[in-house]
């Protein structure tokens, strides 16, 4: 073969390469955009429904109002009454999962041994694979009769229980990220703090936590922004009663479990008791959104200190 058709299949074979290259890179792209489309079109239904939802009800009434009767004859529509059950069954979930969490993440960084941390994260991440209805009807069946022998006139339906379960389940997302964070933090900057006197906690709590304090916020946004959205456990264990109350030893309805009652009815499309679904998840939306913001905040913040 002469060096002039060497070249040319050299040549060739470079064209071929760049164009597979090529090829691969448009199909990554096109696999990195389906997210981007796929969040574009949800905003777009929520704000075409929400908009036509907020031409029959004002904007002003939706906010104050303090009932949610949307599907009664003498409609309601204060989304007031959604958001309190929503906030205090996350704020009862938090109580739970933050504090276990973050004390789970510090012992399998810190004081497990490498046996023990590969035995129980793996058991510890079983939690989050089970399905909510099982939870809800754990909170339903056990938890709730286990609270009523302290609490006799708690309701069968209630925040209180749904909320604990609801901490059990989001615990392993705030251990393992938080632990991932904890586990990134050089060791440079624990064996600093041993050679300066302190004890494994103290290095622990005073070294490793506020260095890992950013993937540590996250974890927390994470575990707030899955309590915010969960519908199964209080479908099945809070009552979906609407009801404006913080109280969590009294039955309650949240954003997401009034959008499974109205999703399951027999509503006709177009209606504005079918459409408050699109308003209230316009709403959820929002609520997450400011927490992903916060987080991202708090991300950069504490990127920059430490």
């Amino acid at each position: 073969m002469t060096g002039e058709a060497r070249l040319a299949q050299l040549a060739t074979r470079k064209r071929a390469r760049e164009r597979k290259d090529r090829l691969i890179e448009i199909v990554l792209l096109l696999a990195a955009c389906v997210s981007v489309f796929t969040t574009v079109a949800i905003v777009y239904i929520l704000v075409k429904e929400s908009v036509s939802f907020f031409t029959h009800v004002p904007l002003g009434t939706f906010l104050t109002d303090r009932q949610w009767t949307p599907l009664f004859d003498d409609a309601h529509f204060g989304i007031m009454v959604l958001l309190a059950g929503t906030v205090s069954s996350s704020l009862v979930a938090l109580l739970i999962a933050i504090p276990l969490g973050t004390i789970i993440a510090i012992y399998l960084s810190e004081f497990a041994g490498h046996r023990t941390r590969e035995l129980l994260k793996p058991l510890l991440e079983l939690l989050s694979g089970i399905p909510t209805i099982i939870y809800g009807f754990f909170a339903l069946l056990v938890v709730t009769p286990v609270i009523q022998k302290v609490y006799p006139g708690l309701p069968t339906f209630n925040i209180l229980s749904a909320g604990i379960v609801m901490g059990v389940m989001i615990i392993p997302y705030v251990s393992s990220l938080s632990e991932d964070a904890m586990r990134a933090v050089p060791m440079s900057l624990r064996e600093g703090a041993y050679a300066m006197g302190s004890t494994r906690y103290q290095t622990a709590t005073r070294v490793v936590v506020p260095a890992a304090f950013s993937g540590i916020a996250s974890a927390y946004i994470l575990g707030i922004s899955r309590a915010v959205g969960e519908t199964m456990i209080l479908a099945v264990a809070a009552g979906m009663q609407p009801n404006l109350t913080l109280n969590p030893l009294e039955p309650a309805a949240t954003i997401t479990s009034y959008i499974v009652q109205v999703a399951l009815g027999d509503l006709p499309h177009g209606s504005v008791g079918y459409q408050t679904i699109f308003a209230a998840g316009l709403t959820l939306m929002l609520l997450t959104l400011v927490f992903n913001l916060l987080g991202y905040w708090l991300r950069s913040k504490f990127r920059e200190v430490y």
